[in-house]
């Protein structure tokens, strides 16, 4: 069953929404269903999003007909937040394994409530960033792998397509015709939207900085391949190329009240291929959090560290 979703504004499956006009600081509601926990619903309020339809005040949209949702940003912003790994919407997707084993798999690869963190830090800074969040699960694509033979991933059957899962159990079969349909219809078209924003923001702003927001668990999980390093409150995962030592600093000073590292357990950031070691002007810095920092792991409720975490993010959101 498809998991409704009520936004304000056009999401499509390909190539970008295309909003109508609206008022930067014109609050309004967006109710979504959240499959996780099964029932429950989370209510955010978010500003400078497009206005509700004048007959129903919502329009309701299924997760089967959405790679990705586009919350814009002051015009004068060049902070995109990116949250690729929140979503548990496996709509389309196809699995060997039985529903009850996808939804442990779930419950350790999703970086559950980063959507919120996202949203909330948006909802909290001098100066909204924009905010490009994945509506589909890693278990369908993910976004952020190389989709060639470079990725190291692939070791472990963790690829664009994953064939296998974080105890390294297989998921799928290994058919390179299903992976060719995935990429075209939701890898490179994700990959295009995100581009394109980032080409927005160099030129509307001169630059554009990409915070990856993800989280982790406290305890390795078996297709980690960089297990052994410190697991910190806080990861920052930088590049040599896209992250300048004035934002790395400035995450620092962000999330100051947090035990931090950088580049371990996890490394890098994310940039669209297309700017990759070529556009010094896109800078990039990934937030690891530490899910035992805002939730019950492995799959339990958020705590009042979200707060405390949005509220750091925000501030890294001002500094960028």
């Amino acid at each position: 069953m498809a998991t409704t979703v009520t936004v304000a504004a056009t999401t499509v499956l390909a190539g970008r929404p295309r909003w109508p006009t609206w008022a930067v600081g014109d609050f309004r509601e967006i109710v979504i269903a959240n499959p996780f926990p099964p029932g429950a619903a989370m209510v955010t309020t978010l500003g400078a999003v497009p206005p509700f339809g004048a007959k129903s005040g919502k329009q309701e949209i299924t997760t089967d007909l959405m790679t990705y949702a586009i919350f814009p940003g002051t015009p004068d912003s060049p902070v995109i937040l990116h949250v690729p790994h929140a979503s548990r919407s496996v709509a389309g997707a196809e699995f060997t394994i039985s529903p009850s084993e996808v939804a442990t798999e779930l419950d350790h690869l999703t970086d559950a409530y980063t959507d919120m963190i996202a949203r909330q830090a948006a909802g909290a800074s001098a100066s909204r960033p924009w905010i490009f969040e994945n509506r589909l699960s890693r278990l369908v694509v993910d976004p952020e792998r190389f989709p060639d033979e470079s990725e190291e991933m692939r070791a472990v059957g963790m690829g664009a397509v994953y064939t296998h899962g974080y105890a390294r159990r297989r998921l799928r079969s290994d058919d390179p015709v299903r992976d060719e349909a995935l990429l075209r219809t939701h890898f490179r078209p994700y990959a295009a939207a995100m581009t394109d924003l980032v080409g927005e923001r160099l030129a509307a702003t001169g630059r554009a900085v990409v915070i990856d927001v993800h989280s982790y668990p406290a305890v390795a999980l078996p297709y980690e391949l960089h297990a052994s390093g410190p697991r910190p409150e806080i990861c920052l995962g930088s590049d040599a190329f896209h992250t300048p030592p004035v934002l790395l600093e400035a995450a620092s000073t962000a999330f100051s009240r947090f035990k931090r590292y950088v580049n371990s357990p996890f490394a890098g950031a994310y940039v669209p291929l297309a700017h990759y070691r070529r556009s010094p002007e896109v800078t990039a810095l990934m937030i690891e959090i530490r899910r035992d920092q805002y939730m019950i792991e492995p799959a339990g409720a958020p705590t009042a560290g979200l707060d405390v975490v949005a509220a750091a993010l925000a501030h890294l959101v001002d500094a960028a």
